[in-house]
């Protein structure tokens, strides 16, 4: 969603449960989805365990598919997804994406735009799992550290990318929510 400014910190947020879950996943649980890194080469450095996603071939219908992840981290993740909502946005809306999003060591996520439709209607929300000081996360071409315990809404109607130079990967729980007033422009 296009809203003022790149990034709006959020505040401080207790996602020590989510972190914990996220961390304790096998390796396998990474590899169960990779429909991101196969359609957009933006993501070819990432690895995702995906609660739901938009079927973007169905729009302007919103068509919400729950994915491999949901059993392994809805639980703890949602909670958090309807905590950071009621205490920032308008209820009644709906999340049309959720992941936990590792971008590994040395990878990038080159510049871009989200560019589908239903990027421009929904909060970009970034949780900070794990980071370290050579993660820099660029929006239109200035750096930002987001730190763990903390929730961000990010403007992805902005040119943004980002840069893990360190030697460990870097993870974040990414959830788009819609809010009630931008439902109806879908069905319109």
């Amino acid at each position: 969603m296009d809203i003022e400014g790149r990034i709006r910190n959020l505040g401080n947020v207790d996602s020590s449960a989510l972190a914990s879950a996220i961390l304790d996943l096998d390796e396998s649980a990474w590899l169960e989805n990779s429909h991101r890194q196969q359609a957009y080469k933006e993501h070819r450095d990432t690895e995702s365990v995906v609660l739901v996603f938009t079927n973007a071939e169905a729009w302007p219908e919103l068509l919400v598919e729950k994915k491999q992840g949901w059993d392994h981290l809805i639980d703890v993740a949602g909670p958090l997804m309807h905590a950071i909502i009621r205490e920032h946005y308008s209820p009644g809306g709906t999340i049309v994406r959720a992941m936990a999003a590792k971008l590994k060591a040395g990878g990038k996520i080159r510049p871009h735009v989200d560019a589908h439709p239903s990027f421009s209607m929904g909060h970009r929300i970034h949780v900070p799992i794990t980071t370290n000081p050579r993660v820099r996360f660029m929006i239109e071409g200035r750096p930002h550290q987001l730190e763990p315990g903390q929730a961000y809404e990010i403007n992805n109607q902005k040119m943004h990318s980002v840069a893990n130079r360190g030697d460990e990967d870097r993870i974040t729980f990414i959830f788009d929510y819609v809010p009630p007033e931008q439902l109806g422009r879908v069905a319109a």
